[in-house]
């Protein structure tokens, strides 16, 4: 037996199909009878199954997919009747009766027992999906058997005595052909009997409901291309390409399917070539067909589906189909309610995507481009905001020079998590370059910037809405200037509400650097005061945000009872980027659970001075990354 395990997601139909074709293809044991060679009829209608079942597993479990695929060597009786279409026996269960012929077993389990099993006969509708659907029609036998764990639904497929020529063999084709009009045919086929337009009058509802679901959380236009493929293909034709509009007004071909995967190169390289036109308003308009489309080179037919929403033309939908392509009203008007659906999907996409790079563009203009490097000072930014898709959060740092010998930083946090709290970052961060450019001192420029927060905080309280509420700031900001006679870097520093800078001396101990003072943004008046210090060589300064000092585990924080104390003392000797590194692993270990806050560390560590190293810019960490050093 052979297993494989898929994610759930938009590959696992593909990837499922590759994995049977390949199990299939295996060479038979020499030893073996001729009643074990699979033919060409029957690899496809597991392939075809397995598929259906994967992607039924993929909407209404989620969980990781396991699939199965073996030959039954061994004839016995048959398996039980089936009873509504399920059988309450596993694959190769034996009962008395007649001897069961040689056939081919596939398995899709998932690890979601509880949910329900989709797809069935039920065409009302209300119903959803169609794996089970065209099992019921073509399997031999089929069923779903539950555990405690897991779910599995299986299929069994057989040959008769008449079919068990290898697909090589003089009498395999015509035995095939005499036998096809009795096997329910999937869309694949070449519909004859119209069975497809059929399919489409009885579970078209359901069948669109489906393309809905999927389509509707994709937020990438190429992924709803991908999705918009394995909807239609199998289903309505045997390859399908989907072309996709750009700014500049020309086409790109953004996805090509084909039932028959070892073909979708050919089939791309070749459709390249002839680009529809970018503003294709007529739907089902007959297109060229592509001579890489089929094996056999006995040609087919394909049409030309345009993607619109509203007056916007956003691409075209081509699905091609061999032999005879004869699509009735109802499948066109089903066709085009999936191209209407593709096209709705396009734009939400491309609205997320434009809208995420403005948000992002604005994100990077909170933060420094790079940071100054400072002869004598080894400094160190760990910078993690907390939020899917975030590059920017409510910390924020900076390190910039500000004269001969003079350096300033700061690290902050701004109250929230929203918009508003990412746009007082920026304004926090300009200010304080804009006021120490302008020669105001430590605590000057806390002074001004406590005014413009409780200025900004009135305002917003008086305008009302959803915003209207004070923002509060917490910032550690200092100077630093080198002492090249002492040997030293001289610190002039203050913490507004901040976490306490922590002093790394030479011999191991630890202790805070400046004392506490009230938040800014709550009192327009306050006043600010600032402490000055020697950092030599050897020593270190750790600036943290909360989100390493109110790391939880349970009802504990990591800094209770001088918990980062504890961190930094152990760092003794290690490097600005070692120290950054150190605490925050420290902050990741402290629980099991995901860091539930913007995290950030500042390390600044006094090294020999090189003569004749000058200063310069030195490249910061982008929004995001873990760990910079100057």
């Amino acid at each position: 037996m052979s297993r494989t395990s898929l994610a759930a997601n938009q590959l696992a139909p593909s990837r499922a199909r590759t994995f049977v074709r390949a199990v299939l293809a295996e060479p038979p044991a020499p030893t073996a009878p001729a009643s074990q060679v699979i033919d060409d009829r029957l690899v496809e209608a597991a392939v075809l199954l397995a598929s259906e079942l994967v992607t039924n597993a993929v909407m209404h479990a989620g969980t990781e997919i396991e699939v199965a695929c073996y030959l039954e060597t061994e004839p016995g009786p048959p398996v039980p009747a089936r009873q509504n279409g399920i059988s309450p026996t596993a694959p190769g269960a034996t009962g008395p009766g007649e001897e069961r012929p040689f056939g081919v077993v596939v398995e899709v389990a998932d690890r979601h027992p509880s949910s329900v099993v989709r797809g069935g006969m039920d065409t009302r509708p209300g119903g959803r999906g169609f794996g089970l659907q065209l099992v019921g029609a073509m399997a031999e036998s089929w069923g779903v058997t539950y555990q405690h764990t897991r779910k599995t639904v299986w299929f069994r497929l057989e040959t008769t005595e008449d079919e068990r020529e290898p697909a090589g063999s003089p009498d395999a084709g015509h035995r095939h052909q005499q036998r096809a009009a009795e096997v329910p045919a999937p869309a694949t086929l070449h519909d004859p009997h119209g069975r497809t337009a059929e399919w489409a009058d009885r579970g078209g509802p359901s069948f669109l409901a489906e393309a809905s679901e999927l389509l509707a959380g994709q937020l990438d236009e190429d992924m709803v291309a991908a999705l918009a493929g394995q909807l239609l293909v199998p289903r309505l034709a045997d390859w399908c390409g989907v072309w996709l509009s750009t700014d500049r007004g020309r086409m790109r071909l953004s996805r090509v399917w084909h039932s028959d995967e070892r073909r979708i190169e050919a089939l791309r390289r070749e459709l390249e070539k002839d680009p529809p036109p970018a503003r294709l308003r007529t739907a089902g308009i007959p297109w060229p067909w592509p001579e890489s489309a089929d094996a056999d080179g006995t040609g087919g037919s394909a049409l030309a589906f345009p993607l619109v929403a509203g007056s916007s033309s956003l691409g075209v939908l081509l699905l091609g189909r061999a032999g005879l392509l004869q699509m009735t009203d109802g499948v066109v008007r089903m066709v085009e309610d999936v191209a209407r659906r593709v096209a709705q999907a396009v734009v939400t996409a491309r609205q997320y995507t434009r809208q995420t790079a403005i948000s992002r563009a604005l994100q990077r203009k909170q933060l420094p481009v790079s940071l100054a490097r400072i002869p004598g000072v080894d400094t160190a930014i760990v910078y993690e905001p907390h939020g899917e898709g975030l590059t920017v959060g409510g910390d924020f740092y900076d390190l910039f020079l500000l004269g001969d010998r003079r350096w300033c930083f700061l690290l902050g946090d701004v109250q929230g998590k929203d918009p508003e709290a990412m746009s007082v970052t920026g304004l926090a961060r300009h200010l304080v370059r804009l006021l120490a450019r302008e020669g105001h001192g430590v605590e000057s420029v806390l002074g001004r910037l406590n005014s413009a927060m409780a200025e900004e905080s009135a305002e917003a309280v008086a305008l009302g809405g959803e915003h209207a509420r004070p923002r509060f700031l917490s910032l550690l900001y200092g100077e630093l200037e080198l002492d090249p006679i002492a040997g030293c870097a001289h610190f002039t520093v203050a913490s507004a509400g901040h976490p306490l800078p922590l002093r790394l001396s030479a011999d191991g101990s630890v202790a805070p650097a400046v004392g506490p003072q009230m938040l800014l943004g709550i009192d327009k008046g306050a006043e600010f005061s600032a402490s000055s210090f020697d950092l030599a060589p050897g020593e270190t300064l750790l600036c943290v945000t909360d989100g390493v000092t109110e790391r939880r585990s349970g009802d504990w924080q990591l800094d209770d009872n001088d918990g980062l104390s504890e961190v930094l003392r152990e760092c003794i000797g290690l490097s600005a980027r070692a120290v950054a590194e150190r605490v925050r692993q420290a902050a990741h270990d402290f629980d099991t659970e995901p860091v539930q806050d913007d995290l950030s560390v500042l390390v600044l560590q006094a090294v020999p001075v090189v003569p004749g190293a000058p200063p310069g810019p030195a490249a910061g960490p982008m929004p995001g990354q873990r760990g910079a050093s100057g």
